[in-house]
């Protein structure tokens, strides 16, 4: 090329866009939140700033890397934790209650040669994890009551639940970080006014259970007083008769004369055997 031809405006330009082309094939910015699959002739022969447990920003191999023009291609996989959407799923519970169930995993690419060999990127992968939670959605809520997506027992089904789905995600080089339970009602119309019924009939049994239970212990605290009161009589009784004697006696006049007047007038003999008490005994 000679020194004329240099000096062509058109020809600087085409010589400057050659240049930033083949700067482009040749550089490459790897950012922090990414991972690099760098594939030739669509074979990987390397990987840059792998996701590393507990690895700092700013400490990986982040940055400004080259590769081989025109013959590497750079495959990009996201670093950060991702969600995949479970489309609504209908559970049947073990006390047959059918539920509708939203839930969500959250996962991240840990192994990006496996997900490039096996998946591609990330969306295939989540793609592929998506149906397998509703599958284990459906098998682990299938073994519990629904009483128990209530309770705190909700965290084990949920364990169990990712350590399933997990065993599948490293398949495709991804590790599940967490799984959750959005919402899991039961469907409109009869099916919930049949569960609230029965939930109603439930806890009406139930009180009448409780109240049944505390007639009975009632009755046991009851016949137990009577018959301590009556050894204390017999053994008062045994010790002085004529002090027993008195006592009933007083009892049976608070009753006759005190708790049971009503106005009417009583008129007895005062040598009646019923009034001795009050005569000393005849003494």
């Amino acid at each position: 090329m000679t020194a004329l031809s240099l000096r062509n405006p058109v020809v600087l330009a085409v010589l400057a866009v050659a240049l930033l082309v083949l700067l482009a094939s040749t550089l490459a910015v790897v950012p922090e939140t990414r991972q690099a699959v760098i594939v030739r002739f669509g074979k990987p022969v390397s990987i840059v700033n792998r996701y590393v447990p507990g690895q700092q920003y700013g400490s990986s191999g982040a940055g400004l890397i080259a590769r081989v023009p025109f013959f590497d291609q750079v495959v990009w996989l996201d670093k950060r934790v991702m969600d995949v959407e479970m489309d609504r799923q209908q559970v049947l519970s073990t006390d047959q209650l059918r539920l509708n169930v939203d839930a969500y995993a959250r996962f991240r690419i840990v192994d990006p040669l496996r997900t490039y060999i096996t998946a591609g990127n990330e969306q295939r992968v989540a793609d592929q994890l998506r149906p397998i939670l509703g599958s284990a959605l459906r098998n682990e809520l299938g073994k519990v009551p629904f009483a128990r997506l209530l309770s705190p027992e909700r965290g084990q089904i949920m364990d169990a639940i990712q350590e399933g789905l997990n065993r599948v995600a490293r398949q495709y080089g991804a590790e599940i970080v967490d799984v959750r339970i959005k919402r899991a009602d039961l469907p409109d119309g009869t099916p919930l006014e049949s569960a609230f019924e029965r939930m109603r009939s439930a806890r009406e049994q139930e009180a009448l259970t409780i109240d049944a239970q505390g007639r009975k212990q009632a009755q046991i605290i009851r016949a137990q007083a009577d018959a301590d009161a009556a050894k204390t009589y017999a053994a008062s009784f045994g010790k002085d008769p004529d002090f027993y004697e008195f006592y009933r006696a007083m009892q049976s006049y608070r009753q006759t004369f005190l708790a049971g007047n009503t106005g009417t007038s009583v008129i007895m003999s005062p040598n009646s055997a019923y009034l001795r008490e009050f005569t000393g005994r005849g003494r």
